[in-house]
């Protein structure tokens, strides 16, 4: 298409949830597993990436962009029949898409316009549709950049809207509305090593003014760190800040330190450490810590500890394994509906996928996910909800694209 690549997709997939309801043992009903059958097709547009350009791309262009779409047609089955009623309400379709635009890039002063849009159907406890997690997120934003001295050193401010919203009536007072002036930074004083900056101002706003959901507030956060390559095997990124919020009427609003470091190994060495190469090592090991703060439904917002593993291998050209795997801390504040509680989250997955040709692709996934923690009190004492639960997901699938 001249200057401009289409790839059309499409992927089947399908299997097994073992708890599809995010159920304890003990708790709102039966733990309920399901069989679950996934359509998704797909469509990207685009200027031609550096893949079509080729090692000597020449002049960038005074515009680069990209749109994708998709969506999700989702079939759920009870494995027990008993329970078919309470699946098969969750038949649903996940859908969405994105458009970037990147204004004058690798030049001197240069423009970003970004939207995107994604629906997506999640159970609660309860198998019915008015008390589901059905919800949707609208976004945009733009930012102007500065790149003096070559892309050396190159600066950004933006600001981005967010919208979300719940399409249960049970939910929709939780539907807000984020402003965020962000901006981020980076000097590059070595081929593939920079000195990196991020921070941002959030304001968050809720549609509907109620005295039992979480309140109004802002969150200013900052930090600075290092990214890139040691040696050709060895890769790191640290950063370090502070985060504070600015909930109103709420007990006790957060001032904390925020960090991610990450390490990792390249199992395939790359080739050189110049800016301008390209990223061969996709077999890697990468071993990490995230402490972050974010806004939060249960309560105002929450706290974030999570350590995490992750390694992936390229076998042959054709085949793609990675093995991942999580454990977090999340901690709820008191807040003027609940009492604080303390949550332990497992994660792990793995996934592999077979190139039977170039536009053919197997692939299986295995995934484990648990929770435990605290019971949700209210502030009268009262016993809400408990949030343990354990699942296993198991699919195999099959994409096609172009």
């Amino acid at each position: 298409m001249g200057d401009l690549e289409l790839h059309p997709g499409i992927a089947a997939e399908g299997g097994y949830d073992s708890n599809y309801f995010q159920r304890a043992d003990e708790g709102e009903g039966p733990v309920i597993a399901a069989w679950r059958l996934r359509l998704t097709p797909s469509l990207s547009l685009g200027t031609l990436g550096p893949q079509r350009l080729g090692a000597n791309p020449g002049v960038p262009p005074v515009l680069r962009f990209r749109a994708t779409a998709f969506a999700s047609f989702n079939e759920l089955i009870a494995a027990d029949p008993e329970f078919s009623d309470e699946v098969s309400e969750q038949r649903h379709i996940d859908f969405g898409g994105s458009l970037d635009l990147d204004i004058a890039p690798r030049r001197p002063l240069g423009a970003d316009l970004y939207a995107s849009f994604i629906r997506i159907g999640e159970p609660s406890n309860l198998p019915t549709e008015e008390f589901a997690f059905d919800r949707g997120t609208a976004r945009g934003g733009a930012g102007i950049t500065f790149r003096p001295g070559g892309g050396l050193f190159e600066w950004r401010f933006g600001y981005e809207a967010r919208y979300n919203y719940f399409e249960a009536q049970s939910y929709r007072n939780l539907d807000n509305l984020q402003h965020s002036f962000n901006t981020r930074g980076r000097w590059l004083f070595l081929p593939r090593t920079a000195l990196v900056y991020d921070g941002a101002y959030t304001l968050i706003r809720y549609t509907e003014h109620d005295v039992l959901v979480p309140e109004n507030g802002e969150i200013l956060r900052s930090r600075v760190g290092l990214s890139g390559l040691i040696t050709n095997r060895f890769a790191f990124l640290g950063m370090i800040g502070w985060l504070a919020t600015f909930y109103d009427a709420v007990p006790e609003n957060e001032s904390t330190l925020i960090a991610h470091a990450e390490a990792r190994y390249f199992v395939m060495p790359q080739p050189t450490l110049e800016p301008s190469a390209a990223a061969l090592g996709l077999s890697s090991i990468a071993v990490g810590y995230l402490r972050d703060v974010s806004n939060a439904y249960l309560s105002s917002f929450y706290r974030l500890d999570r350590f995490y593993l992750n390694f992936s291998y390229l076998f042959g050209g054709t085949m793609v394994a990675s093995l991942e795997g999580g454990y977090a801390f999340v901690t709820f504040p008191d807040d003027l509906e609940f009492e604080g509680s303390l949550q332990h989250r497992i994660e792990a997955g793995l996934f592999a996928e077979n190139r039977l040709s170039d536009g053919v692709g197997l692939n299986a996934t295995v995934r484990y996910d648990a929770n435990m923690g605290d019971t949700i009190v209210s502030r009268a004492g009262d016993d809400i909800e408990n949030l343990d639960y354990e699942r296993w997901q198991a699919y195999l699938g099959l994409r096609v694209f172009w």
